[in-house]
């Protein structure tokens, strides 16, 4: 039991390296890069602290680079789900009893561990099994992870100290319990922070996870369970399985001791898991929290006072960095007619430096997408668009697979504003602008409040502070995360919480208080120093005579 209140180290986002050419860091990062080339990794589940394989080794190959062999790793099935479970539930007194400063060091240690010894590792698997340029990687997989852990820390802690009055004669205090039962975790590709996430801040709240990561990022993956174990987590805390979605569904979501799901992945994907939970929900010992993050649609609007080179830079690195494949990445753009001309010349000018390739040359900006289902459809789009009357790609358009999954940097122009590319989530490196008249701009905000069922990020672009007003207030519930002359991307940690709401999640603000509170319940506990020895109220006594 702790024997102090003690203060935890002050939180403060990981400082970003620059890789900049002939630093250090490009010199470890590339060094780190060829040693992961020349290897062929086995990478097992980890399940109870034990490492578990199986006779079924599934290759696994960067996006960028298909015919080369990063190594394996071993495909479960439901009974590995089942093992997880009961590993999880049998670590869970000790790690819900473990005092909270212990916790708390593990995830701190872990925090240290990816910002220094394991920084090149991790943002080196991260580069090759998720195909991300160099400072893609280092403010994901290094930075924002360490962020989430230090930055939960500090949110655990005040947590803790959210207690209520006590009035004279007795003490009121809050007991912040881990759930009943396990988490399942589940989580993307797309950003290693958010894999590592998932699963930690369940844990931090001292409770036991299964987490299933994403099948095209389980190098990274591998990668963090080596950091947890390093750092002290107990076996059993965490386990790691390598099964596909419908299988781990399959047990989980019919398992009485299921507590919550942390998710991060599409929309339709969460709104099944929603339904089967509530299918099901007669079957568990508690109400599972359902937390989660899902799609975007996510837009720039300007008015006629946006400055356009801003503009320009902002279309260009909120929809092509990491090839688009960001949940906030902008996807639409709306912009008067009266500034069209010169935007269109600028980020023209701009797209025409951008080169596209592997991510071990480090001055290629743009990278492969995930995998061929991803480009495949992608394609689909981008040929349509070349097709449609009512639309026309102006830069870009060209997609190979040859060698890697590699779709060019593409800008389509919509002539209606409901057209597909408009409307539809496509993750990928493909923008859509709509060019509005500048006297319709009221009723081209409308036009954008409607057309999508995501409300994640979006930003405004405009020098005229009435207007920034009227916009922010018009798009109130357009964006759980909106940005004033900024692009709709990049939330840091401690800085931006981040989640939206309508069709993309359940806006609990993944590193902030508000997600941490899902994983506790409370208890509140009220103690009488004195008791009453007389059941009598004073109205109860008769008036004087």
């Amino acid at each position: 039991m702790p024997k102090g209140i003690f203060n935890v180290p002050i939180a403060k986002n990981e400082p970003v390296k620059t890789y900049a050419p002939g630093t250090p860091e490009r010199i470890g990062l590339q060094a780190k890069l060829a040693e992961l080339r020349s290897m062929e990794v086995e990478l097992p589940m980890i399940i109870g602290g034990r490492e578990v394989t199986t006779d079924r080794r599934v290759r696994l190959a960067p996006p960028h680079e298909i015919n080369h062999t990063l190594g394996y790793y071993y495909q479960g099935d439901a009974s590995h789900v089942q093992v997880a479970i009961d590993a999880a539930l049998e670590a869970k007194s000790n790690w819900a009893n473990m005092s909270w400063q212990h916790r708390a060091a593990i995830f701190l240690k872990a925090a240290d561990l990816l910002a220094g010894p394991y920084r090149d590792k991790i943002n080196a698997a991260t580069m090759l099994g998720q195909s991300k340029n160099a400072f893609q990687a280092e403010i994901d997989a290094a930075c924002e992870l360490a962020d989430f852990f230090r930055f939960g820390v500090k949110c655990m802690v005040e947590i803790y100290r959210m207690q209520p009055e006590s009035a004279p004669g007795l003490w009121n205090y809050n007991e912040y319990r881990p759930l009943e039962g396990f988490i399942f975790a589940l989580t993307p590709f797309n950003f290693t922070s958010i894999a590592g996430n998932l699963p930690a801040a369940p844990a931090m709240m001292g409770n036991v996870v299964v987490w299933k990561p994403s099948k095209t990022a389980i190098y990274s993956a591998a990668v963090i369970m080596e950091i947890f174990q390093e750092a002290g987590l107990p076996d059993g805390v965490i386990n790691l399985v390598y099964v596909s979605g419908p299988v781990a569904a399959d047990v989980v979501f019919q398992h009485p001791e299921f507590a919550g799901i942390h998710f991060t992945g599409s929309t339709a994907v969460f709104q099944g898991i929603w339904k089967t939970i509530g299918e099901n929900i007669h079957q568990y010992k508690s109400y599972p929290r359902i937390v989660g993050e899902t799609g975007g649609k996510d837009f720039i609007f300007a008015d006629p006072t946006a400055d356009p080179q801003s503009l320009a830079i902002a279309m260009l690195r909120g929809a092509f960095e990491y090839q688009g494949q960001k949940c906030s990445a902008a996807s639409r753009v709306y912009v008067p007619e009266s500034i069209w001309d010169d935007v269109r010349e600028r980020l023209g000018r701009e797209l025409a430096a951008v080169k596209m390739g592997p991510p071990e040359d480090f001055t290629n900006f743009v990278n492969a997408v995930i995998d061929e289902p991803s480009f495949d459809k992608l394609a689909g789009y981008i040929e349509r668009a070349k097709n449609d009357a009512d639309a026309e790609v102006i830069f870009g358009g060209k997609c190979d697979k040859t060698i890697g999954y590699f779709i060019e940097p593409t800008v389509i122009q919509a002539k209606t504003p409901d057209y597909i590319t408009m409307t539809e989530e496509l993750f990928g490196p493909v923008l859509t602008v709509y060019v509005y008249d500048d006297e319709k701009m009221d009723e081209t905000l409308t036009v954008l409040d409607h057309t999508s069922m995501y409300a994640l990020t979006g930003a405004v672009f405009s020098q005229n502070r009435y207007n920034i007003e009227k916009i922010t207030r018009r798009l109130e519930n357009s964006a759980g995360n909106f940005y004033i002359n900024d692009k709709p991307t990049g939330a840091v940690v401690g800085q931006q919480p981040f989640g939206g709401a309508r069709g993309s999640g359940t806006n609990d603000k993944a590193g902030s208080v508000f997600n941490m509170l899902r994983w506790v319940s409370v208890r509140t506990v009220k103690e009488t120093f004195v008791s009453p020895t007389n059941y009598m109220y004073p109205n109860f006594l008769p008036d004087q005579q």
